[in-house]
Formats: C-alpha cells, structure tokens, sequence
C-alpha cells in the first residue's frame, strides 16, 4: 500500500529546471533550460505530424473511402482530450518523465515504471523502424552505400546531435518540422485551390468536392469502415506528448505546456484533417494511385507537379529524420526520469557539464541499433516481434494519463489549486469517456484480424504484464525492505 502521493514542485528533487540540481557528484548537474520557445512552438507543431501521415494514410483512405475524415476526427477528438489532461499535470508540474512521472505520484511507483519503461521500448522499436524507412530512401538516391550504412549513418549523426547539448536537439527539430510545415501548408493551399478550381491546369472532372460523395458514397463500405479507418491511422497520432516532456527543459516549463495544450486543437484540424480532405477532394478514394503510389504523392501527380517522388521521398526522409531526432530524446529522458525515482539504474541520471543524460542517450541508442540489426536479420520473427508488441503502447499510455488526471486532480485541487492554470473540460465526465474509448477501440482491435489488430493487442498486453510484474515485485521487495530497515532501526534504539 502506498501512502498518499503529493503535488511536488517543479524540479524538485530531480534535478530539473525549476528545481534544484544534485550535486555533480552523484548525478551531473542535472538537465538544464537549453531549449527556447521558438523550439517548444515548433516540436508541438511538428510533434503531430509523423511519417505515418504521409505513409500510411492510404490504406486508411482504401479501407473507409472519404469516410476516413471521420476517422481521423474521432482520434483527432480523442488526443486532444488526452492532451488536455496531460497538460493540466505538466502545467502544474512540469517534468522530463511527464505521464510517467504523474502516474508514479497519483497511481503509485508500479504505474509509472511501468508505463514509462513501455514508453521507452516504444521508441527504441521506433528508432529502429525509422531507420530503416530513411535508410531505404537514402539509398535509392545513393545506392553506393548500402541500406545498412545509411541506418548506420543517420544513427551516429543524430545520437551525436543529442550528446551536444539539449540546444543542438531543439535547433535540428525546429528545421525539421518546420520543412515539414511548410510542405504540408503548401500542400494544403495548393491543393485546395485546385479543389475549388482555382488553380490553373487542373482536370475539374477528376477534383472537386463531388469525390466526397460519388464513387459509393461518403461511406462505401459502410459505417464500420470508420472503427477500422481508427484502428490504421490511431498510431499516426504518437508524439503529440513529446512537448509536455520538452517542456521541463526549456525557459518558462509552464507556459511552454499552456501553450502547447491550447494549440493542440488547430494543429490536428489543419494537419490532418485538412490534408485529408484535400487527398480525398482531388482523387477518388478509389483511384489505384492512392494505393499504389501513396496517397500524396497520387495527389501532387494529379496536380502535374513535375518530380512528385522525388519530392514526397524528401517530405517523408525529412519526417523520418524528425522522427529519429524525437525518438532518441525522448527515450534518452524518459531512461533519465525513470533513473531519477530509482527505476532505471542510476547512471541513467547522470548527466554532462551540458545538462545532457549522456548514458541514458548511450543506453536508448543501442537498443535501437539491436533492433536494427533483428530488422535485417530477422525482419519476419524478432523484429516483427517487436513491433506488435509496442504497437499499443500509445494506447496504454493515453489510458494511464486518464486515470492518472483524474486523481491528480483532487491532489492539485487540495495542495496547490493556483498550479490549474489547465483544467480539463467537463471533468471528470470527459476524462471517463475518453478512458471508456480508449478501452473500447482496444477491444475492438481483438476483433481485427486482418490488419493484425488483434496480434498487437495481445502481444502488447504480453509485454505490458511482464513489465507490470516486474513492477509490483520490485514494490514488494522494497517494502519489505523498508520494514526490515525500520525494525532495524527500532531495535537499536530499544537496545
């Protein structure tokens, strides 16, 4: 049993900003305020637009028609609840282990070494996959040096962006979510002109407002279509938590977190839900291109936009790359926090002259060159392995932000109500619903088999009970210690 956890102050004994450092002795000189706001603004926006946007929207297209919008609105709706909940905890206590460390105070020390070390395994899988899906791109526009060398390649350069310092980090993904940004507004407007047949050159025949309903209908495979359209494009979602973990280390933790939180909504509604209405708007959902090309790359070519590829190619390696450069820091801080509250070996909460968790950095990026070396070695066994089996990590972690916002709260409301600078909307009516969805879309996955829905789910639940297990014995282990340490103690004294 646990005793009653308590709101701490930002930093406070963790060696983060907002609070102070431990001693260079023991831990470093703990993280440091290396990040401005110009890189917090643009690691939330660019947070939210992955690879799998550019990816994998086109199955989600082929499998519920112009019925995907609705898709991407439900998830939508439903990460921006969560980051709603979580930016009401980070608001009032900003931390590098966010949703870990809020868990391990409102749940007790199992939820958040579990959840944080599913967290980290999700990414260190992540930074395998990406790679390998940079490394293909790469080695098509310079096939000299094999798809092995340039995993190999962006691997090292990045790791060795993250070892400088916090700053270096925040400056590499300020351009790389800024191009892609950039190319995702351009895409936006250019395509929207020509939905509406402003633009020059167009076949008006084949874009229009018209695709959204001929061809079948809005929903050609019925209103089922649209829980599977969740189920392949929920995943695409991950890494708009990135921010609230970012936060801790930059200028003003709090405002960085508001900021972020408020944005949320705009960011999904133009990114995704304004790029896919252009998709679906410019093509048939049923067009061959959408699959056989990727969906906006099929777009740009109805567009006659010379060199679509080739360009999407660029888009795409430039998501990967920001993806890598997120990955490797956000496992690096989750290993940091978790070393922090005794979870992880204490070497992982060391950290340089620069602030920089360098064995934790060290540790995230080797298992992420392991699971590389199983993607080439073993891609249909271990690897695929892997994968399944971090698949629901997003899913788990929005699950534990709900239960954890929902006595955080009360916790907040009586220690330091001043901190709710964030409140989430209609609670706790909303943070149950949202848990109630979560679990919903979970049990609805058991029923996929045919996107391997149901694979994922159990594998990731096979992982999370190990992980959970480990979690409560270590508990035990340390409660029981404490006792034996306290009746020492008592006996001295009685002695």
């Amino acid at each position: 049993m646990t005793s009653q956890p308590t709101l701490k102050t930002a930093g406070s004994g963790s060696g983060e900003p907002g609070g102070s450092a431990s001693g260079p002795g023991e831990h470093g000189s703990g993280l440091q305020a290396g990040l401005k706001n110009r890189h917090l603004s643009m690691i939330a926006i660019g947070g939210v637009i992955g690879a799998g946007l550019f990816v994998g929207s086109s199955a989600g297209i082929a499998t519920a028609g112009p019925g995907i919008l609705l898709s991407y609105a439900l998830v939508g709706t439903l990460v921006v609840l969560v980051m709603r909940m979580l930016g009401e905890m980070s608001a009032a206590n900003p931390t590098s282990g966010s949703f870990s460390a809020h868990a391990d105070r409102a749940l007790g020390p199992w939820a958040g070494f579990t959840i944080g070390w599913l967290y980290w395994f999700f990414w260190v899988v992540v930074l395998a996959v990406e790679a390998t899906a940079g490394a293909a791109i790469l080695e098509g526009w310079i096939p000299a040096v094999p798809q092995w060398g340039w995993a190999l390649i962006v691997m090292v350069v990045l790791t060795a962006t993250n070892l400088v310092s916090v700053g270096s980090y925040g400056e590499f993904e300020f351009w790389f979510a800024g191009i892609k940004v950039v190319a995702i507004a351009a895409f936006i407007v250019i395509g929207g002109l020509a939905v509406f047949g402003v633009l020059p050159g167009v076949d008006s025949d084949q874009a229009g407002l018209a695709n959204l309903t001929d061809h079948g209908g809005f929903l050609p495979h019925g209103a089922g279509a649209i829980l599977t359209g969740i189920l392949l494009v929920v995943f695409s979602f991950m890494g708009s938590e990135i921010a609230t973990l970012a936060a801790g280390e930059s200028e003003d933790p709090q405002r960085a977190v508001t900021k972020a939180t408020n944005s949320i909504i705009w960011r999904i509604g133009v990114f995704y839900l304004g790029s896919i209405f252009v998709v679906v708007c410019l093509l048939p959902w049923d067009s061959k291109s959408i699959t056989e090309d990727g969906s906006y790359v099929a777009a740009l070519d109805s567009l006659g936009i010379a060199h679509t590829g080739q360009i999407m190619n660029f888009i795409v390696l430039t998501s990967v790359l920001s993806c890598l450069n997120s990955g490797l820091y956000t496992a690096s801080r989750m290993a940091f926090s978790l070393g922090r509250r005794g979870d992880a070996p204490k070497s992982f909460a060391r950290t340089t002259s620069r602030g920089v968790p360098q064995t934790a950095i060290i540790a995230s990026v080797v298992f992420g060159f392991v699971a590389v070396f199983f993607n080439y070695k073993f891609p249909d066994s271990v690897f695929l392995f892997l994968v399944n089996s971090s698949g629901a990590v997003a899913l788990f972690v929005w699950l534990v932000i709900c239960f954890s916002q929902l006595r955080m709260r009360k916790i907040i409301q009586a220690e330091a109500p001043e901190k709710l600078v964030v409140r989430m909307w209609l609670y706790p009516y909303l943070t149950w619903a949202s848990a109630a969805l979560i679990v919903f879309v979970l049990g609805y996955m058991l029923t996929d088999t045919e996107h391997d829905g149901r694979t994922t789910v159990l594998l990731s639940l096979l992982v999370a009970a190990i992980v959970l297990v480990i979690a409560v014995v270590r508990q035990r282990l340390a409660g029981r210690r404490g006792d034996t340490d306290a009746g020492a103690r008592d006996g001295v004294r009685t002695g």
